[in-house]
């Protein structure tokens, strides 16, 4: 019998249209699948001197029906030539023509009509490097330039002609053209160089296993590249895996932190799935400027250079999320990279599952940085974003470009690691990771569902489709549940009355009458003994005969593992806030947030919160004892008036003064890491919340020794402690105006340490005089500040209270340079990120008049106009309920007269 061409099996079953017109409609989400990707070939050429580059891609095809034209991806190609070569081997020329320069779809017409078979499409093109940090883009560090690739999600149409969707997966050679005097990396081993004319060089590049496009990376410049220690085979992988990291020239020495960990973490993932690192060799690549944190290329993981350039100088909770980023995209190399989502609207199943899977790598390998507690503060803020009326699902549609670039926020990433870790302490840590290690393995370098998750999960616990309902209903509905609960005891037998509905905070419109499958897990005290007991809860109202009779406390969430809150009724409040300073680590985060959603829920008023946050600063963990900054920032802010505010400032300063005298403001000999965290935790409060006058003075000493010019000319920042950097430099900034101002604004010209210079021009932003926060705002804009900085200017500047009103004004006028230097995944939040804090109805409006102008300038704008509002109605209603007078009177008797 004749063989079969795999590509024919592949369009077995699917029915094409007739041959569409030149006037059809370009698509607009997914592209037609009449014709299906087979293999690429990249050859770019790159001078990152150079403002633009070159590229030819031959791109093959099986084409499942007769077509005389191909739709694909391509966003600011000056395409110069297309051929197309068919399965006899003869050529004909095609045209290139962008039908959608918003989204980037492009269509190539063949001149006539071809039948159903395999063809080849080579494109010769020029294309400038990006300004957005997309597709390739350039960056300098230390004067010199570098090429760096960003592809996710669909900035592949930025660097190459290509059918840039997750679910075409095919094999590609790559070949880099580059200066001689540059190093040329990609996701592959190198496998042939050679010389070319005019001082240039053409690397070529293994072929690599089945990717989507949005997973190819590049890199070219003066790198340092450093051999890290090679990781062993392991019962998994029979090879070892070369490891390097790559970094701007001179700053390789840095980097030997970040590649002393990576082989544990690695071998550790290899454990849990079961599963070999598919991808030969692993670069790890510190790029001078990024969007995101990293990405998770395989073979060549990109992050921003200030998580892999450590030194012992270095801020712990840098060092510690060096560590966690690490982890997080190394996970991404079976979830993500080895397994595929197929489509946008499954983009949890890499970004949650590598949320998820990095605490439990940091929490075996780490287990001093407690990314336990981690992930329920995560999944915490996840909750508060889940509370909008207008909150996405975890599985939202996806229709257009704003919907894929919204897809990356706290409801894809904590939620949805939330959810995992929610199920799996249902059904069973093993149970859990047998289904997981059989997803991976019947779907290995191939694509697969949130549906095929749940059945292997399912599959591997013995469960049935009640459970596959329940995992479905948190990943198909939006919300938060709320569990209200009420202890009913009788003649020794114990009772637990539960109703389900939405959490919504006070003033949402949303609908209330909403249920999911709950995996509940109580925690039940009986004397000093601790049980737990967990259930499936999927109706409106449930009653569970509790064990070992009536309790003398419970906790509706035991460990903090369900994503839900709870509200208890009065007793049992009481009885549990009694027994709150003997809760568990986990369980003190539990109970901080059921406080915390009472306030916002309009339950409490600000003494209930103020009265947790007197229990909870004794605790003896950091996450604990802090865990009530936020609820006590948005009362000094919105309840507090300026005759109550330094009432309530002294009242809070007794509170934590103590413990941070008793650590002082230096690191100590020996002092563990969560000490040096706890202080940073507590001088940023009370330094820069509260102001306390005590707390500013000994950040002010530390910046006169910072502010005396080393032998180098530099400012001598090594003088304070690194842990408080930001602080002592924006306090310096706050008291000190203009000297400490141009001071700043002079070391930043001239130092090129990513940690430092985030320290140096976040605190420019903390000026609060009308002047130097003008300067500042604009200072932001300029080429002095990289993209990835800009933020975080501009957040610290718009933070202060002082600022807001000039910096909406700011905003409005500078709205067009700002945008187009924001990356896209970014600019949707635009709106909120103008309007945080923002409390009153008429900001509401204001807000959107100037966004009813502008927001379609913004991929997802319209959708970030929404979250806006309603997160401005909610504060504003909230902010009505409370009474001051009341909270006045708290006060007093307090001893705050």
């Amino acid at each position: 019998m004749r063989r079969v061409p795999g590509w024919m099996v592949l369009f077995a079953g699917v029915a094409f249209s007739a041959l569409a017109s030149a006037a059809e409609s370009p698509p607009t989400g997914k592209l037609p699948r009449t014709a299906m990707p087979l293999h690429y070939s990249l050859d770019f050429r790159v001078d990152p001197r150079r403002e633009d580059f070159e590229g030819i891609t031959t791109l093959r095809l099986a084409l499942g029906a007769p077509a005389d034209h191909l739709w694909l991806h391509g966003k600011q190609l000056d395409v110069r030539k297309v051929e197309i070569t068919d399965a006899a081997g003869k050529s004909l020329p095609g045209k290139y023509r962008v039908s959608d320069a918003t989204t980037g779809v492009a269509r190539i017409d063949f001149g006539k009509r071809l039948p159903a078979q395999e063809i080849s499409v080579r494109v010769e093109y020029r294309a400038p490097f990006n300004h957005q940090l997309e597709g390739l883009y350039k960056s300098e560090h230390a004067g010199r330039p570098y090429v760096v690739s960003q592809m996710e999600p669909i900035s592949a149409r930025f660097a190459f002609p290509s059918l840039d969707e997750p679910s075409f997966k095919t094999p590609f050679d790559i070949a880099l053209e580059v200066p001689a005097d540059n190093v040329a990396v990609a996701n592959t081993k190198e496998v042939a160089r050679r010389a070319l004319a005019d001082g240039w060089t053409r690397v070529s590049f293994q072929t690599t296993p089945p990717l989507p496009t949005y997973l190819i990376a590049i890199a070219v410049g003066p790198w340092d590249v450093i051999d890290g220690p090679t990781i062993a085979p392991t019962a998994w992988r029979t090879q070892p895996v070369a490891l390097r990291g790559i970094a701007a020239h001179d700053e390789g020495k840095r980097l030997a932190e970040v590649l002393a960990g990576t082989p544990d973490i690695v071998t550790a993932l290899e454990d849990y799935f079961g599963h070999p690192y598919e991808f030969g060799k692993l670069d790890l690549l510190a790029a001078p400027d990024f969007s995101a944190g990293a990405m998770e290329n395989p073979g060549l993981i990109v992050f921003r250079d200030s998580l892999m350039l450590l030194d012992a100088n270095t801020p712990v909770d840098m060092r510690r999320a060096s560590f966690n980023v690490n982890a997080h995209e190394l996970s991404h190399q079976w979830f993500g990279d080895t397994v595929t989502m197929p489509w946008w609207d499954d983009i949890w199943l890499n970004e949650a599952f590598a949320t998820w899977m990095q605490g439990k790598i940091t929490q075996q390998l780490r287990p001093a940085y407690r990314a336990d507690l981690d992930r329920i503060k995560s999944a915490q803020e996840a909750m508060d974003e889940d509370s909008l009326a207008n909150a996405r699902r975890i599985r939202q549609p996806i229709g257009d470009s704003g919907d894929i670039e919204g897809a990356f926020d706290g409801i894809t990433y904590s939620k949805g690691a939330a959810v995992l870790g929610m199920f799996e302490a249902y059904l069973g840590v093993d149970t859990f990771r047998r289904g997981i290690r059989q997803y991976v393995k019947d779907h290995a370098l191939a694509n697969a569902t949130a549906d095929d998750l749940v059945a292997a999960l399912a599959k591997a616990g013995d469960q049935g489709a009640r459970f596959e309902k329940a995992m479905k209903s948190f990943l198909d509905k939006p919300g938060v549940p709320l569990l209200s609960t009420r202890l009913d005891c009788k003649a020794e037998k114990a009772t637990l009355h539960i109703v389900q509905q939405r959490y919504l905070p006070l003033g949402s419109t949303g609908d209330a009458a909403q249920k999911w499958g709950i995996p509940l897990c109580l925690r039940l005290a009986h004397g000093k003994v601790l049980s737990a007991q967990c259930v499936m809860v999927d109706d409106p109202e449930t009653r569970i005969a509790l064990d070992g009779g009536c309790p003398d406390w419970y906790l509706p969430n035991a460990d903090g593992r369900g994503y839900y809150r709870f509200a208890m009724a009065g007793i049992d409040v009481r009885q549990l806030t009694a027994a709150a300073g003997s809760l568990s680590d986990a369980e003190q985060l539990t109970y901080a947030d059921s406080i915390a959603s009472a306030f916002d829920h309009g339950d409490l008023d600000a003494s209930g919160v103020l009265l947790a946050m007197q229990t909870l600063a004794k605790a003896p963990t950091r996450q604990a004892a802090t865990a009530m900054f936020s609820s006590y920032h948005w009362i000094r802010l919105h309840v507090a008036d300026d005759t109550l505010r330094p009432l309530l400032d002294a009242w809070v300063a007794d509170l934590y003064l103590p413990r941070l005298r008793s650590l002082g403001y230096t690191r100590r000999v020996g002092e563990s890491e969560d000490d040096s965290l706890l202080r940073a935790s507590l001088v940023d409060f009370l330094a820069m919340t509260v102001r306390n006058s005590e707390v500013r003075k000994a950040l002010l000493n530390q910046a006169d020794a910072a502010f005396a010019l080393s032998d180098n000319k530099h400012l001598n920042l090594g003088a304070a402690n690194a842990d408080l950097l930001g602080n002592v430099l924006a306090v310096a900034v706050q008291e000190r105006g203009v000297a400490a101002f141009d001071a700043i604004s002079a070391e930043i010209a001239q130092q090129s340490d990513p940690n430092l210079r985030k320290s140096l021009i976040a605190s420019l932003g903390a000026t609060t005089d009308p002047a130097l926060s003008e300067r500042a705002r604009n200072f932001a804009l300029s080429d002095a500040v990289k993209i990835g900085e800009m933020s975080r200017l501009l957040g610290v500047n718009r933070a202060q209270p002082e600022n807001r009103a000039a910096f909406w004004s700011w905003f409005q006028s500078h709205f067009a340079p700002l945008a187009k230097r924001t990356p896209a995944f970014a600019q949707g939040k635009l709106p909120e990120y103008a309007a945080e804090d923002w409390c009153d109805g008429a900001q509401g409006a204001a807000l959107q008049k100037f966004f009813d102008m502008h927001a379609s300038a913004l991929i997802g704008g319209a959708q970030g106009v929404t979250r806006a509002r309603e997160a401005i109605g909610l504060c504003d209603a909230l902010r009505q309920h409370q009474d001051p007078e009341a909270l006045r009177q708290w006060l007093k008797r307090a001893g705050k007269p």
